[in-house]
């Protein structure tokens, strides 16, 4: 009589065996491309001199243009990019100003980010001595200022954009989740929904990856992301960020932001012309009820104080712009960003990523799907518009690597992430 032999290997074990193998990929690849940093003493000679500003303007290959001859364009500026918050779009603007002028970029090394989520240091610069000086810091970091401020002049412009967080934390979510072990044991269909309904128990500080889940523009920003709303140091957080940005746009303004942004770096309307980048797929959205909402406010109520804080600042600025100047401006950029899609954009929109003909334009995709849209090129453009329809329309990988960029560990992390998943 012959026995049967016992199943080891059953769908759940090998479920359990592939994200174990996937997680110990993953310690190792950041452990690989966050080495331990040298501490790089804080000295006057550490930071860039102030004489670096006017030296650079006067050595511009490409002459700068503005339409307020009472001011001259900006050439110094940190963009602090949050996650989820069309910062993707704003960094294509920063590479396409920054490429044409030449100026010089504050670049990571291996990757597409300073080491996130670690706080930034100066260190992770590529090829950075102390002293060094640069034009534009724009790449996803934990936000340090002592640090960030060490490599541009003094007169540097300091720029982020914010978003509703409940919204954020709804895109946020479904992004990261695949990359957040707290979430793999939520059985639900809708694993928003069942976390928010219970965020306790699907949340440990600690844990890998955590920061994803709760008060994530905070935790960019540099803070502890575990703090009640009503903490005394979230109030002196935000005053800290009030005296260290120049400018903070709203995501929910997008055009109104752009305007604010032109004007304040005294640049063109030309500067500022965009497609949306990294946009989700409308399918991918969870629609979220008033309750749940309510729930992800209060579960993100620092965040929520943060946004509330600055979206009030961000009208003061409209009201002293102009309200009507703001609107015939913001008509004139949709009227030209109109005229560009049309000329640069195959059937005029954005698509998914498996209709997408060339391979320079496929945007990153989250762990385990394909939710992000891209765009395909036309094949008869104007020769004299080819190259902004290009650099427009490239994702933020791609527009690195033609930068001069080493992405060998984003483009592992890729690799490993397509082939198992």
């Amino acid at each position: 009589m012959s026995v049967p032999r016992r199943r080891w290997c059953s769908p759940a074990v090998r479920g359990l065996v592939f994200w174990v193998l996937l997680m110990n990929i993953m310690l190792v690849l950041y452990c690989l491309s966050n080495p331990t940093q040298p501490n790089i003493r804080s000295s006057q000679e550490d930071t860039c001199p102030i004489r670096m500003s006017k030296l650079w303007k006067e050595n511009l290959t490409t002459p700068l243009q503005n339409t307020k001859p009472q001011c001259s364009p900006k050439v110094h500026i940190m963009f602090m990019k949050t996650h989820k918050t069309a910062s993707s779009t704003i960094l294509n603007i920063l590479f396409r100003f920054g490429e044409k002028h030449q100026l010089k970029f504050a670049f990571p090394d291996g990757r597409n980010d300073f080491f996130y989520p670690s706080p930034f240091q100066c260190s992770q610069v590529k090829d950075y001595k102390p002293g060094d000086c640069f034009n534009i810091v724009c790449n996803h970091m934990r936000f340090d200022y002592q640090e960030v401020s060490k490599l541009l002049p003094p007169d540097a412009v300091y720029v982020t954009i914010l978003r509703d967080p409940v919204d954020l934390f709804e895109s946020s979510f479904h992004y990261y989740h695949q990359a957040v072990p707290l979430t793999w044991s939520i059985k639900s269909d809708n694993k928003l929904a069942e976390f928010l309904n219970s965020p306790q128990t699907f949340y440990r500080p600690e844990a890998f990856n955590s920061f994803y889940l709760k008060n994530l523009l905070f935790f960019d920003f540099g803070f502890d992301n575990n703090l009640e709303s009503d903490n005394p140091r979230v109030t002196q957080a935000l005053h800290t960020l009030s005296q260290r940005f120049h400018l903070v746009l709203m995501a929910e303004y997008f055009e109104e932001s752009l305007i604010l942004l032109k004007d304040t770096l005294c640049w063109t309307l030309e500067d500022v012309l965009y497609f949306k980048l990294n946009v989700r797929k409308s399918s991918s959205v969870s629609p979220l009820s008033l309750e749940l909402r309510a729930k992800a406010m209060k579960w993100n109520g620092a965040d929520w104080r943060l946004y509330r804080h600055f979206n009030a600042t961000f009208w003061d600025k409209v009201e002293a712009f102009g309200q009507e100047r703001m609107k015939r401006e913001v008509n004139e950029l949709r009227r030209r960003n109109g005229e560009m899609k049309d000329l640069c954009i195959e059937g005029g929109d954005a698509v998914e990523a498996d209709q997408i003909q060339e391979r320079r334009f496929v945007p990153w995709q989250p762990l385990g799907e394909s939710s992000i849209l891209g765009y395909n090129m036309k094949k008869d453009i104007d020769p004299k518009f080819r190259t902004m329809c290009q650099k427009m329309l490239t994702p933020e990988i791609q527009y690195l690597s033609e930068l001069g960029v080493s992405l060998w560990l984003t483009r592992l992390w890729g690799w490993i992430k397509d082939t198992l998943y």
